[in-house]
């Protein structure tokens, strides 16, 4: 491979990725497949295609295999958002309330069960940043930890496949206590799927037909929506549940999914199903200051925006955190607008860049976005829970490891 096409790095130390991907998680089966793209100057420089897509029919994986992105739909929802805010359509320092009104009078849990809480007042008003940046007070029933993320797995909240939509959710949140006053502390939660209600309610359309108009087609990311179209149906992957001793049980089968039928929930936290190609298309148009071929979905200022350290006080995730939280580990990490941003990349212990951002989804999905390095990469996989392996550090260890030509 010559300098043209490597981008300043070692091809051969590239190959690693697909050794150790393959001895430590694909041949033993601790993963079903893996997929890895690795983009620099807007150009693939390695892509990893390993194990199979539905290895219960014993189907390999394609290039084009439809993966369930979780929680990478939100980085997507944070954007539609940012270009209503460019509009003057809706602002980071408006009120929530003044979108939602029922939710004027919003109180913190003391104590209680639901639905018999005991509140007191909040320190100040939710504002639209504190949702995007899961400073809000919102929960997720998933964290087990307290009273009212038990409320929430009561109600269901959180059900992207159940009867309710995203107005009745909003509707449930309403009656129920913040976990702590808004910009207190940090707690993943609902917070983007409410974003995802404020975008559809100020766009005055549908949250996936916002997301076609202002990202999807403009992107040409013509396999990324909220269900699984027929024409795709061939390609969608098998999901799994990790199991003891390193095994997998199945958790979702793609020929019997509910992902093979339009949502009554519109998830803007984690809704959307996509490929490898077509989420680097989006982390392309990130890396790119908002733009790709032509397509300009955001001014690069509000790029650099979004990829600020934006928790109170210029803390770090471990300073802030409250949440029983896993998606990677957090020292010389903030929160942007959407994603996490390093800011102090030796506590990271790995190799990194000041500025990088990066998310991943609950079926150990990861990307990120390196804007120094103008460096981009997207892994696909489908093993819950993200927490099992950890493998996006090592993924990262390993792509830097081979790149020779730093910009810094």
């Amino acid at each position: 491979m010559g300098k043209a096409k490597s981008h300043g790095f070692s091809k051969a130390r590239l190959e690693r990725i697909d050794r150790f991907l393959l001895e430590k998680y694909v041949g033993p089966g601790r993963l079903p497949c893996a997929q890895f793209l690795l983009a620099r100057d807007g150009e693939v420089v390695h892509q990893t295609l390993l194990g199979q897509q539905d290895p219960e029919r014993g189907v390999p994986i394609a290039e084009d295999t439809v993966y369930r992105i979780y929680s990478m739909t939100k980085p997507i929802t944070s954007v539609a958002l940012m270009t209503l805010v460019e509009e003057g359509l809706i602002a980071l320092d408006d009120p929530v309330a003044r979108h939602i009104p029922e939710w004027k009078d919003l109180g913190v849990f003391s104590a209680g069960l639901e639905p018999a809480f005991l509140t007191t007042p909040t320190s100040r008003p939710m504002q639209v940043v504190d949702l995007l940046r899961h400073t809000s007070g919102l929960t997720y029933g998933f964290q087990s930890r307290t009273n009212i993320d038990a409320a929430y797995r009561k109600l269901k909240l959180e059900d992207m496949h159940g009867e309710h939509d995203l107005e009745t959710m909003i509707h449930k949140l309403a009656k129920l206590p913040l976990e702590f006053s808004p910009g207190e502390a940090w707690n993943y939660s609902v917070s983007t799927d409410v974003v995802g209600y404020l975008v559809q309610k100020v766009a005055g359309k549908p949250l996936d037909q916002v997301f076609a108009e202002r990202i999807f087609e403009p992107l040409k990311m013509t396999d990324t929506g909220f269900f699984v179209r027929d024409d795709q149906k061939d390609r969608f992957a098998a999901c799994y549940n990790a199991a003891p001793g390193g095994k997998m049980k199945l958790q979702d089968d793609p020929k019997k999914s509910p992902y093979l039928k339009p949502p009554a929930l519109l998830s803007g936290g984690g809704g959307l199903v996509s490929t490898a190609a077509d989420y680097m298309r989006f982390a392309a148009m990130l890396v790119n200051g908002g733009e790709l071929d032509g397509a300009r979905i955001l001014a690069p200022k509000t790029l650099k925006l979004m990829a600020s350290n934006h928790l109170p006080g210029g803390q770090d995730l471990t300073q802030l955190s409250r949440s029983l939280f896993s998606e990677s580990t957090n020292a010389g990490v903030g929160f942007g607008l959407g994603f996490a941003v390093v800011f102090d990349p030796a506590q990271t212990l790995i190799p990194c860049s000041p500025g990088e951002f990066y998310w991943g989804g609950a079926a150990s999905t990861a990307f990120w976005v390196d804007p120094l390095e103008k460096v981009t990469a997207v892994f696909m996989t489908q093993l819950l829970p993200s927490s099992t392996y950890p493998i996006r550090r090592e993924l990262r260890t390993l792509a830097y490891s081979a790149l020779m030509e730093s910009n810094g």
